[in-house]
Formats: C-alpha cells, structure tokens, sequence
C-alpha cells in the first residue's frame, strides 16, 4: 500500500495550511494563560486550509492566499480591538464624550478572548462562546460580583454595531442575557430630606429628588445660563461629564433632546439656591458628591440608594400623586413612557403596607362569617 503524503487526505484530496494570524489564549474565566518558560500570555496559532485535487492545485491556491494576504489590507483584516478604534474616530465628533470613555471602558475590559482575533477569523461559535465568558466576569476587588445582564447586553451592542459595519457578513445573532429588573427598596422623601438637610449635599439631593435632574445635569447648572433672569425658573444648557481620559468635560446638549427641559424652581431650592457664592451651583466633583450621599446613607441606616436613586424617588411620588404620565415623562426628561415605567417607578414600602390593611379589611368584611 502506498504511503500517504503529508497532506494527503483519505479521499485523495491534498489538504494545505497557511498561517493567518495568532490569538491570545485565556481560560474559562476569560483570564490570560501565562507560559511558565516565557512568562508571556500564550498565544494559539489560526491556520486557513486550502483543500485541492492535488498538491500542484492546492500550492497554487496556497500561493493566491498568500499573495493576497500581503497587497490587500481591508478592513476584515483588523482585530476586534482595532476596528472598535476606527469605529470610534469615525463618529468621535458626534459622539458624546461620556459615550466614547464607555466605548473604551468596553473595548479594554470586556470580551478578552476575541477582542484580539482579526475580523476574518471570528465566527458566531466564537461570538456565542465569548458572550457565554463575558456573562462570568465578575467586577470589584473587594466584593467581586458577576456582570449584570444589561451590562453585558450594552456591551454587545457595541461588539455587534463594529462588526456590522465591518464585518457585515458575519453572523452576530447570539443569545443574549435575560435584562433583570431588580428593583430595590427607596426611602420617602421626608426620610432622605432629614438626612441631607443642612448639609453641603442638600442642594444637589434636592435638585435630583425634587427636580429630576441627573448627576451630570446638576454639575453643569450655572446662575449665570440655567436661572431666568427672574429667578422663577431653571433650565438645562449644558452638562458636565467625564471624557476617556477621566476628564471633566463641559457638553452643551443632553443625553438626548428631551433632556433640555426648563423646570420651574420651588421656593425651598430657590432659598438654598440664592446662598451659594458661586457662579456654579454644586462645585463639587461626581464622584465626591455620590461618596458624601453614600455616607449619609449608611450613617441613617436606610436601605442602599444611590445618587441617582434620587430620580427614581421623583419618578414614585408622581405615580403615588397620580401625574399623567405625558407629563412625567417630560419633567424626567424621557422620550417614551417605557423607561419611567419599567425602571423608575416605586412602591414605596409605607404605602404599600397602607394599601395592603385597605386590602385585607376590605376582604375581611366581605368573607367573615361573623360580620
């Protein structure tokens, strides 16, 4: 019996490899494996097979390849990591530079095992296998804790807007995390207002509870272009958010156009308005003025809220006072009444324990053999 070729497949066929590229390797928790000889993370070779009639064929359709793999630089041939770069420069004049330190934070932290791999390489086994990762990566040092499904959800939403626009025939459809709405418990505002009150955060709590305005809203209100020259009313011009560099950064337009609402101003957060010296209403730093309501939280021993929990309690007390939603969604600054609705309305507990006793005295006088 003959002896087989190297390359020679059982039916004859000659089988070819030509080297395309190397990929990082990580584990099952999206790690890197490090070499013990080299101390360098590993990297796997990815080979493209060229199957022919013969081995003259099959040379010549290797040398095609390579030929082409050394004039042609399309944009498939950039890794994961790379196109996220080209994707970002092509819109970072419309982008929002909060939006861009996102798309960042994303291509340097998340789907490690492909964010390497050029574009030609990647297959939807791989996109689903890298998702499957991605939903074990834990978070924090102290308190690791796993990624919440819409994170993850946010995250591939910009895997997939990259490949989609330059690796448009690649399959992205992947199953995606089930988004949780785990609504926590908020305390009412006559509990957060004791706590705040008199303090150097009162105004911004009062601006977020009472108003809705967002962190990055509040930052950016000045006397000089958020006040009416009557003092009556207040207005979102610009916002103060956080470039890719960790900078702060002036934006004169919202999230979206919604968001550049004028509210009228109660005479309680006109008064504490009317103390500050200067031209900036909270001179405080995001970070600082999150970390001072954190403590104040834990101080009061209240249930967890965050600073931005705060517009959740605006959200609330409109439902519980029966606000048509039109104009809820408008002072919250939404488009649609889907956000208000799935995400920032709350019970709050004590009048859930109040509806609950009308309830059950209601049920009690209808069932009770001895009424």
């Amino acid at each position: 019996m003959a002896k087989r070729k190297i390359g020679e497949l059982p039916s004859g066929n000659v089988r070819k490899k030509i080297y395309d590229h190397s990929e990082l390797c990580f584990d099952e928790q999206g790690k890197p494996i490090i070499d013990p000889t080299t101390g360098k993370q590993r990297k796997k070779k990815i080979y493209i097979s060229v199957t022919a009639a013969s081995t003259a064929e099959a040379n010549r359709i290797k040398a095609q390849i390579q030929a082409n793999k050394k004039t042609l630089q399309k944009p498939i041939s950039m890794t994961l990591y790379d196109a996220i770069d080209k994707y970002i420069s092509s819109s970072d004049a419309l982008l929002s530079p909060s939006t861009i330190r996102g798309y960042r934070t994303i291509q340097r932290n998340a789907f490690k095992s492909i964010m390497s791999c050029k574009l030609s390489a990647l297959t939807n086994e791989q996109l689903r296998d890298a998702v499957n990762l991605e939903c074990k990566r834990t978070t924090g040092k102290k308190n690791p804790k796993p990624l919440s499904s819409k994170t993850v959800i946010n995250e591939y939403g910009l895997i997939s807007a990259v490949l989609n626009t330059y690796a448009p025939t690649l399959d992205c459809s992947v199953k995606l995390p089930q988004i949780e709405h785990n609504q926590h418990d908020i305390s009412t505002p006559d509990v957060i207002y004791q706590i705040v009150k008199g303090t150097d955060i009162e105004l911004p709590v009062m601006l977020a509870m009472w108003l809705s305005f967002t962190e990055s809203e509040i930052l950016g209100l000045t006397k000089s272009k958020s006040i009416s020259p009557d003092g009556s009313h207040i207005t979102i011009k610009e916002v103060l958010v956080k470039n890719e560099h960790n900078q702060s950064v002036i934006k004169n337009k919202g999230k979206q156009p919604t968001r550049d609402r004028t509210l009228q101003i109660p005479d309680y957060i006109k008064r504490l308005i009317d103390q500050v010296e200067t031209d900036q209403l909270v001179t405080l730093s995001g970070t600082a003025l999150s970390k001072r309501f954190n403590r104040l939280i834990k101080k009061a021993g209240i249930p967890h809220m965050t600073f931005h929990d705060l517009r959740h309690v605006n959200a609330s007390v409109m439902l519980e006072a029966h606000i048509p939603d039109k104009y809820s969604i408008k002072r919250m600054g939404h488009a649609t009444n889907n956000m208000l609705k799935t995400t920032y309305q709350h019970i709050f507990k004590e009048s859930e324990r109040t509806y609950d006793a009308a309830i059950e005295s209601a049920l009690d006088d209808l069932i009770s053999p001895d009424k």
